[in-house]
C-alpha cells in the first residue's frame, strides 16, 4: 500500500465538508421559510402523493426508512402544527390514516427545493456505469467513516433525524 498524497487527503477532506455543509445550510433555509426539518417535509411530500386516502404511519416509516415510533413522533409534529390530519381509515376502522392539510399542502408549496430532489436529478442523469461508481464509493466512504451499519433514511440531513432528541 502507498501513502497517500496530502493534498488527495485535503481534497477528500473539502469535499466531505462541502456535502456536510450544504445539508446544514439547506436545513437552515428550509427551518427560516416553513419551520420544516427534512424529515418533516419528507412526510408532507409522501402524503401530498396519497392526497385524500392518507397513508399509515406503517407504510410512511416503511417507505421513509425508518421506525415506526420516529414516524409517529414526525406526524404528532405535523398535526400539532396544522399540517396534517389523522382520521380512522374507512377500509379498516382499526387503523388511522394520515392526511395532508391545506396548511400542509401551502408548506410544502413554498419550501425550498428539498436537497435530496437536486441529488435524484443529477444522479439520475448519470450514465447507469457512473451511478455504480458513486454508489461504490459512496458506500466506501460511510465504510471509512464507521458508518455503514448506521440505521439512515433517504433523507439529507444532519443529526438524527428523530424527533425530540438535540442536535450536536
Amino acid at each position: 500500500m502507498t501513502e497517500a498524497d496530502p493534498d488527495r487527503i485535503d481534497d477528500a477532506l473539502i469535499a466531505l465538508r462541502r456535502i456536510l455543509r450544504a445539508t446544514e445550510l439547506h436545513e437552515r433555509d428550509l427551518a427560516q421559510a416553513v419551520g420544516l426539518t427534512p424529515a418533516k417535509l419528507r412526510v408532507l411530500q409522501l402524503l401530498a402523493l396519497k392526497e385524500r386516502e392518507g397513508a399509515t404511519p406503517t407504510a410512511l416509516a416503511y417507505q421513509m426508512g425508518v421506525s415506526q415510533a420516529t414516524v409517529t413522533a414526525l406526524v404528532d409534529q405535523l398535526v400539532k402544527r396544522g399540517f396534517a390530519a389523522r382520521h380512522r381509515s374507512a377500509a379498516d376502522r382499526r387503523q388511522t390514516d394520515v392526511v395532508i392539510t391545506a396548511e400542509g399542502a401551502s408548506a410544502l408549496a413554498t419550501a425550498p427545493n428539498a436537497l435530496q430532489q437536486q441529488f435524484v436529478d443529477g444522479f439520475a442523469a448519470m450514465a447507469d456505469w457512473e451511478q455504480a461508481m458513486m454508489i461504490a464509493t459512496l458506500e466506501r466512504v460511510a465504510a471509512m467513516l464507521n458508518a455503514q451499519w448506521i440505521d439512515a433514511a433517504p433523507v439529507l440531513a444532519t443529526g438524527d433525524i428523530r424527533v425530540g432528541r438535540p442536535r450536536t
